[in-house]
């Protein structure tokens, strides 16, 4: 009886051990399904279809120069005299600015003034044969050898008139004759000293002396003009370089005068990116030292030719840029955006989900844990997103790239990293 007994109890701990076997059979099995399942799963970043407005524009620097500028610089070493205006100052047009030491500038100019009166008066003298003294002397000589010829003339009529009565010789007739000859030519020789007295080469002299003269004296005028400082036009005094009593060599700068309601923007595109610009692109300008600002202007310039600008070969390209209330500088150096196209609600993708093969542009899309293939067609971009004209719709959720780095395949199955 005691055997039947531990018989029964042997076979009840025999199977309760096949079943706790098997169940931890079962549970590996299916935790290895598990397991294997979450391997084959790719983990991925993503990033979404939304729609936006998009700008793709050329991104560089630029500086801010004032538009009709005055610039005035001395024209002398010399002192500054007088400042009439102080720099931030409106001034109107003819309104004097500043004066500089101009003595010597006049000195210059009576110097320039009295050798044109001597130019004068010699070019005074060659077109009428002398000076007056001169003339004077010439025509009283003159009258006195036409008076001595007369007598010359009578005393050789004469002699020749008793030659035909024998009463004088023939060589009293022929000493007659050429007394009458020397008077004649003293004549004139005077005459022609009173008409044609210079030479071409003494002519040519005066009036190049003259002509020096006249250009002296504009010279110097000029100097005395460039002495008192005047604006030419309505503007603001944005530069005052030197101060009153201040010594300043010839080339100094002294004044800058611009009205800078409106500026220009000289912005410098590099060489790679110059085809893309045309007259009429809208400019947007932005300076660091005002957070949150965006001017506006529009291209109309474009580079002529390409220069180096520090270690970049660069095209100047030139826009004017309203400045309503004063705030962007001359020389400020600012960050410059060609708009080359902007879409407004446009549908944007990130620019890592677009990618090319020989059939063309597609995305990988995730549709329940899988990737499947989308053919799209692209237009505008920027430096972080596409615009995307066919193939998706709004919202759709598209892989990045895998955390593992391994490519992405249509089919693939994935879990999303970045919820």
């Amino acid at each position: 009886m005691a055997d039947a007994t531990e018989n029964g109890h042997g076979h009840v701990n025999a199977r309760r051990t096949w079943i706790i076997v098997i169940g931890l059979i079962l549970a590996v099995v299916v935790l290895a399904a598990f397991v294997s399942l979450h391997r084959s799963q790719v983990a991925i970043r993503i990033g979404r279809a939304d729609r936006q407005t998009i700008t793709e524009s050329i991104a560089t620097n630029g500086k801010i120069e004032a538009l009709n500028n005055f610039e005035a610089y001395a024209p002398m070493a010399t002192t500054v005299k007088k400042i009439n205006v102080q720099q931030g100052s409106w001034v109107k047009p003819g309104q004097l600015l500043l004066q500089l030491e101009d003595a010597n500038a006049r000195l210059q100019a009576a110097r320039a003034e009295a050798q044109l009166k001597g130019a004068e008066a010699d070019i005074n003298a060659v077109e009428n044969g002398g000076t007056k003294e001169e003339l004077l002397t010439t025509r009283n000589a003159l009258v006195k050898a036409q008076a001595e010829r007369d007598v010359a003339q009578r005393n050789l009529q004469a002699m020749q008139h008793l030659l035909q009565s024998g009463a004088a010789s023939q060589a009293e007739v022929d000493a007659a004759q050429n007394q009458f000859r020397i008077a004649e030519a003293n004549v004139q020789l005077l005459q022609q000293k009173l008409g044609g007295r210079y030479s071409k080469q003494e002519i040519g002299h005066v009036e190049a002396q003259q002509t020096e003269g006249h250009a002296s004296l504009a010279a110097a005028q000029q100097l005395l003009k460039n002495s008192n400082i005047v604006a030419p036009r309505a503007g603001m005094v944005y530069s005052l370089p030197v101060r009153q009593g201040a010594f300043v060599n010839a080339g100094d700068l002294l004044v800058q005068v611009a009205d800078l309601h409106k500026v220009r923007v000289r912005a410098f595109v590099d060489e790679p990116e110059i085809g893309k610009l045309q007259k009429g692109q809208l400019v947007e300008v932005t300076w660091d030292a005002v957070s949150g600002r965006v001017w506006q202007g529009t291209v109309d310039a474009l580079p002529t030719t390409v220069v180096q600008h520090g270690t970049r070969m660069v095209g100047e390209v030139t826009c004017v840029v309203e400045n309503g209330d004063l705030t962007l500088l001359p020389n400020t150096n600012i960050s410059v955006a060609v708009v080359i196209a902007r879409q407004q609600d446009a549908l944007t993708v990130p620019r890592e989900a677009v990618h090319q093969d020989a059939s063309g542009q597609f995305v990988f899309q995730v549709i329940n844990g899988e990737l499947q293939r989308r053919d799209v067609k692209t237009s505008v971009a920027n430096l972080t997103r596409i615009q995307v004209t066919s193939g998706l719709t709004d919202n759709a959720v598209l892989a990045l790239g895998a955390i593992n780095m391994q490519s992405l395949r249509a089919g693939m199955p994935v879990k999303i990293a970045n919820p």
